[in-house]
């Protein structure tokens, strides 16, 4: 019997591969057998070697999605089967005091450089007859409101409505499109928060696992939606978040 959950013999890009959950979904793919592509505005050298050391196999390739058309000629003839959207920044202000340039970096990153980038991954997909899996990093705030991140919110909201349009369109056609979305996880970002004994405390609370999430905990549920015993689901924004959202 076939193993429902290999990717051997898929070649994936996954953007912001560089560090945290990037770089944990960058080898999980790569454990479960899948040609590996770290795309970043920084080297993922070090992503790169972890995977080789476990005998994967993977390459790191150099671009910058502050330009939102930097994923346009990424993918013809190349041969991808898996995208993994999960480059992302955030601004944090008051409402009231928040930019417009702040406000258009954002959105240029997590939701126009998505699109256009998926865009023309569909593009070659489709004109070629292939297959393909498309795995979108949306947010808690793809559901909830937060405070002082304005745009990340409007972009997170943003992310987890065109994953179901692309579902919508893609889905008869070859291409499966769905997204993860990360609860509270230790990574660089989370690091203040983690520090801050009170603030730590009330997000533990509220957490039904009781613990902070960690990168391999997204990185399993990409994997899964990247493998054929995920061929059903469609337009899925799947929840990784220790229970947040059932609380």
């Amino acid at each position: 019997m076939s193993n429902p959950f290999s990717l051997n013999g898929r070649r994936a890009l996954v953007t912001g591969a560089n560090t945290g959950i990037g770089q944990a979904i960058a080898i999980g793919l790569a454990a479960a057998g899948a040609e590996v592509i770290c795309a970043g505005r920084r080297a993922c050298d070090e992503t790169v070697g972890l995977i080789a050391d476990a005998g994967g196999k993977a390459s790191s390739l150099l671009v910058d999605f502050t330009d939102p058309m930097a994923g346009q000629s990424l993918f013809a003839g190349q041969g991808f089967d898996i995208l993994i959207n999960n480059a992302g920044i955030i601004r944090r202000n008051d409402a009231v005091d928040f930019a417009e340039a702040d406000w258009d970096d954002v959105m240029d990153v997590n939701l126009k450089a998505l699109f256009f980038t998926t865009q023309a991954f569909g593009r070659e997909i489709l004109a070629t007859g292939g297959t393909g899996r498309v795995v979108n990093i949306a947010s808690l705030l793809s559901f909830q409101g937060g405070i002082r991140v304005p745009s990340y919110t409007a972009s997170k909201h943003g992310v987890a409505g065109l994953t179901k349009l692309l579902a919508n369109e893609w889905a008869a056609r070859g291409i499966n499109v769905n997204a993860v979305a990360p609860g509270y996880i230790e990574t660089n970002n989370t690091e203040a928060l983690r520090a801050d004994p009170v603030r730590n405390k009330a997000i533990l609370d509220r957490i039904p696992a009781g613990r902070w999430g960690n990168a391999a905990d997204i990185a399993g549920a990409v994997t899964y939606l990247c493998s054929p015993a995920s061929a059903y689901i469609h337009g899925a924004v799947l929840n990784v978040d220790g229970g947040w959202l059932a609380r």
